[in-house]
């Protein structure tokens, strides 16, 4: 459910209906949580549309924040500047596993469809969930991706599920979040939204709506001396018509985002940013010499910056909020946000409660 009581301050734009990614038409999301006593992880798959992906592929872009991180399928997004596969993330030493099942999906799919792929870049992210979860298990299977595929829908789950089941963030219980915004340019409406799976960023850091809420709560807690070795999957969807090297511009500024919550991204942290347009499909039996696409005039650029900073920022909150208190392996108690609410200050009829 989404945790509607807490928002960023003094937002520049209206969110959509759910207030997550999938606002944005065609996108799904889907989950397959896993839930046993030293494994606590997942799997999150995102659909960036009800075709097959690899018959009609999308505008997408990619933006490394900190490369600290195993992701798969960055390199040809980068140099073709385009998403033939849905988006899976997983934790660290499950990649593999899950690109190999990611593959024979596309390959089923695509052969019920008369496609033939001799070639596909599946995309697959993650986060390394090892102080919760025993990762060395490799707990993901090909099961749980295609479970996580049949679960697709637009108003999923957010919190300690899927990829986001063993996350930390600021020292605090992290998980999946999603938030999205409305830009209206001109009389024409865009949708952008944004999907995180959480997991950087240390507690004393941790700031909402200007208010160092991280170092009080560190006033009422067991101080966390982990190194500040996480990371964050932020998936960016819009229906804007925005090139490669526009989204590129965009996804670049989640890190103003994530900086309003104060991170430092840390020298150990895999931030990466993946972002796709669902304008501008590309069917593969176009055989044109010249192909036209329509482009945003970069003259409105900004609308989407700005977009883009709220997106993420809240995103993560909604991780958050969404999660709840759960232990490590080593026994020590991971808090929830939800424990410390009455910490939060509405600052001047904006935001938080």
């Amino acid at each position: 459910m989404k945790p509607d009581c807490l928002s960023v301050k003094q937002n520049s734009f209206p969110h959509g209906r759910l207030n997550k990614i999938t606002d944005v038409k065609g996108v799904l999301v889907g989950h397959s949580t896993i839930d046993k006593e030293n494994s606590k992880t997942g799997v999150t798959v995102i659909m960036p549309s009800d075709k097959n992906i690899f018959a009609h592929k999308l505008t997408a872009a990619v933006h490394v924040i900190n490369g600290y991180g195993k992701t798969s399928g960055l390199m040809q997004i980068e140099e073709l500047g385009i998403l033939e596969s849905p988006i899976a993330l997983t934790n660290t030493l499950n990649v593999g596993l899950v690109q190999d099942a990611l593959i024979g999906y596309m390959l089923e799919k695509s052969a019920e469809e008369g496609i033939e792929i001799k070639s596909i870049n599946t995309v697959v992210g993650e986060c390394n969930d090892s102080r919760i979860n025993d990762i060395s298990k490799r707990a993901c299977k090909e099961s749980n991706l295609l479970e996580a595929i049949r679960d697709a829908e637009s108003d999923f789950a957010e919190g300690a599920v899927g990829a986001g089941r063993g996350t930390i963030c600021h020292g605090l219980k992290g998980g999946i979040g999603s938030s999205s915004r409305i830009i209206d340019v001109n009389g024409h409406s865009f949708t952008l939204g944004v999907l995180v799976q959480s997991n950087y960023g240390k507690l004393e850091e941790l700031n909402i709506n200007g208010q160092d809420i991280g170092a009080e709560i560190e006033k009422l807690i067991q101080k966390d001396e982990t190194a500040e070795t996480g990371s964050i999957m932020i998936i960016a969807a819009t229906d804007a018509p925005l090139s490669s090297r526009q989204l590129k511009r965009v996804l670049k500024r989640s890190q103003n985002g994530l900086a309003r919550l104060g991170s430092i991204t840390g020298s150990g942290s895999g931030e990466v940013v993946i972002g796709f347009s669902t304008a501008n499909a590309v069917n593969i039996k176009d055989d044109s010499l010249v192909r036209t696409a329509s482009e945003l005039n970069e003259n409105y650029i900004n609308l989407f910056f700005k977009a883009m900073c709220e997106a993420v920022e809240e995103a993560v909150l909604h991780s958050l909020l969404a999660s709840d208190e759960d232990t490590a392996l080593d026994g020590k108690k991971i808090h929830s946000l939800k424990e410390f609410t009455n910490l939060l200050k509405n600052p001047s009829g904006h935001g938080l409660l």
